[in-house]
């Protein structure tokens, strides 16, 4: 469902307060998020078609309808990993019992090795459970699954190749979301002891280091390279603007993953690029009030464009750990903080509307007019996954705790 943005802004301010003038109410936004997701499990009932068994995750509304995907899909994961995180939140086992029933749905695509996005898949919804829970047979579906990642390397790019489609656009594409398919490897090589998985991330960085940036520290969101060579042949984009422009989303996924690559790896490198990225992204001229970017820095009309609350999702959560390991992390965690009480007032939705969805005006890819100002679910898991992280460090823990 698409809204005008004219009446975004008369329901925010009748159903809520100014933003600014609020405090992130965590304990609010999860008791929404229980009581959106409740609607959301009825909704998958109804939509499950008996005809259509491998659709098993909800992504996003289609003309007001739920729409769910296969396990193959991109965004298969993140459904369970919401579902893991209301669990985190709440220890209550209505959670539990409902993320391992969505999570054994994906467990399939431990050995798809057609797709770069078996973290997304996987650990977002395994590597979650996994982490909550201890469970023996999550660890081996995360190892199997960082094993199958693993053959989409190629030593002379030094990069694990992205997508298998678009030939006739790119020989050897890498984007910049792969970088938040690397905590798979780092978690494989802890719970292996094998540093293969370890050393192919960190090539991965390094490569993505050197080529998706501009000098700037913004991102492109595509490098096609020659698979014999490495040589760099295009920097493109495919969901932003422009070749040249600040794709959100984009620079949403670099700032999260060189923060998780410095926790990994303490290779100030990385702090320092994750800084330099978060920077440009707080700094930047285009970046509204309210936190909540465009869909893209550069887009022509802004204002008149659509926002991300996607990207504003994983931002915030991207800085809250970015600030326990920065210099700025006063900055860096009032910023997140800002984001956040946006999200959880002028972009949620109310009550027992939009399907159960927790989030609304996210953008998928406007260049293709697919997914403009709806609902998305990756949106909705990086939301709770920086309440979660906001709850920690306000109670001086682990910015990573997930288990009471």
């Amino acid at each position: 469902m698409k809204y005008s943005y004219l009446c975004i802004a008369v329901l925010a301010a009748f159903f809520y307060k100014d933003a600014d003038a609020q405090e992130l109410k965590i304990n609010k936004a999860i008791k929404h998020s229980e009581k959106q997701t409740s609607v959301m499990l009825t909704e998958v009932i109804k939509a499950t078609d008996a005809s259509t068994p491998e659709l098993v995750s909800p992504r996003t509304l289609e003309e007001g309808k739920l729409k769910l995907v296969a396990s193959r899909d991109w965004t298969s994961g993140f459904f369970p990993g919401v579902l893991w995180y209301l669990y985190a939140h709440t220890g209550a086992n209505k959670w539990q019992n409902e993320a391992r029933k969505y999570t054994s749905k994906i467990e399939k695509e431990q050995t798809n090795g057609t797709t770069h996005d078996m973290g997304f898949k996987v650990y977002c919804s395994v590597g979650t459970g996994l982490n909550i829970t201890q469970d023996p047979h999550y660890k081996d579906v995360v190892i199997q699954s960082a094993k199958t990642l693993s053959t989409r390397f190629n030593p002379k790019t030094g990069a694990i190749l992205s997508w298998d489609h678009s030939r006739d656009k790119w020989i050897n594409p890498v984007i910049i979301d792969n970088m938040m398919n690397l905590e798979l490897l780092f978690a494989a090589t802890r719970l292996t002891g094998d540093s293969s998985f370890y050393k192919i991330a960190v090539q991965h960085a390094n490569t993505t280091m050197k080529n998706h940036f501009r000098p700037d520290y913004s991102s492109y969101h595509v490098i096609d390279y020659d698979p014999q060579t490495g040589e760099v042949l295009k920097k493109q984009t495919h969901q932003g603007y422009s070749h040249e422009s600040a794709w959100s989303r984009g620079q949403a996924w670099a700032v999260y993953g060189y923060t998780l690559c410095y926790r990994e790896t303490k290779d100030k490198r990385y702090l320092e690029q994750a800084e330099h990225i978060a920077d440009y992204i707080l700094n930047h001229k285009n970046m509204p009030e309210d936190m909540v970017p465009y869909y893209d820095f550069d887009a022509p009309n802004i204002p008149n464009e659509p926002r991300d609350a996607s990207a504003a999702a994983v931002i915030a959560s991207g800085l809250y750990e970015l600030s326990t390991f920065s210099q700025s992390a006063k900055r860096y965690k009032e910023s997140a903080d800002k984001m956040m009480v946006s999200l959880s007032s002028k972009y949620i939705s109310p009550l027992k509307q939009n399907k159960g969805f927790i989030l609304l005006h996210s953008t998928g890819s406007k260049p293709s007019n697919s997914e403009v100002d709806v609902p998305l679910n990756y949106a909705d898991y990086y939301y709770l996954e920086a309440l979660l992280r906001k709850k920690n460090l306000d109670a001086g823990a682990s910015v990573l705790r997930l288990r009471k």
